[in-house]
């Protein structure tokens, strides 16, 4: 999708997140005390409420866990179709991203397909999205 997109808001729970992409990292935060990975990023674990949490890099890949094609014109630069996917994190049990699955025509995209990571540099946000593994 050539449009420019939307970026959030860099802060300090969540600019490991956007902005690993430099380094070619996807990062989560996760708790240090009992191991839950926590998306969206926030300061507190939600599963024991500690906060001893830090980003990590996971994989990268994962698996498409359900999906939609958009035909939806929403700009006047926005290219469509394109899929919207949420992507179940290999290695980050509970975590599902939503994204879009790029490279590839949109009726080629499947539940259960597996998928790896790419990042879309926009000013200093890297945003991930997903490409197919053959």
């Amino acid at each position: 999708m050539a449009a420019t997109r939307t970026l959030p808001k860099l802060d300090a729970d969540n600019r490991a997140f956007w902005t690993g992409g430099a380094e070619g990292q996807l990062r989560l935060m996760r708790c240090q005390d009992c191991k839950t990975f926590i998306h969206p990023p926030r300061p507190v674990c939600r599963k024991c409420l500690s906060e001893n949490v830090k980003p990590e890099a996971v994989a990268g890949t994962g698996v498409v866990y359900s999906y939609t094609i958009n035909y939806q014109k929403w700009s006047p630069t926005m290219e469509v179709p394109f899929v919207i996917a949420r992507v179940a994190i290999d290695g980050a049990p509970g975590v599902l991203l939503t994204t879009n699955i790029v490279d590839c025509p949109v009726d080629s995209v499947d539940i259960g397909d597996k998928v790896r990571v790419k990042f879309l540099q926009q000013d200093d946000v890297f945003i991930p999205l997903f490409e197919k593994i053959n």
